[in-house]
C-alpha cells in the first residue's frame, strides 16, 4: 500500500543529496587553458569563474587575447557540465538498486 510519508521521506532525502552535491561542486576546482597555457582560467564546480591568469606576452595583442580568453572560458564551461553529469550519474548509481 502506498504511504505518502514514504514519498515525503524519499523526496526529503533526495533534496538533501542535491544540496550536498551543490556544496561539493563549489569546492571542486576546474581549470581550462588555451594558447598553450598563455591563458588559464579556473572555475568552481558550480560554474563561477574564480581566477584568470594571462601571460604578459598576450597583453600586446588584444585580438589574440580575446580569442584565447573566450576559448578557455568556453572549454571550462564544457568541463563543468561534464563534471556535473558525472557527479549525478555517480550519485544515481550509489542510490539505485539497479546497475547502469
Amino acid at each position: 500500500m502506498f504511504d505518502p510519508k514514504d514519498l515525503q521521506n524519499m523526496l526529503g532525502s533526495m533534496q538533501e543529496q542535491l544540496q550536498e552535491l551543490e556544496r561539493k561542486a563549489k569546492e571542486k576546482i576546474i581549470s581550462s587553458k588555451s594558447g598553450g597555457g598563455l591563458i588559464d582560467v579556473e572555475f568552481n564546480g558550480a560554474g563561477e569563474l574564480i581566477d584568470v591568469k594571462i601571460d604578459d606576452e598576450l597583453l600586446q595583442d588584444k585580438q589574440a587575447l580575446q580569442i584565447l580568453l573566450i576559448s578557455a572560458i568556453n572549454e571550462g564551461y564544457k568541463q563543468i557540465e561534464e563534471s556535473k553529469k558525472n557527479d549525478l550519474l555517480e550519485r544515481m548509481q550509489t542510490l539505485s538498486p539497479f546497475k547502469f
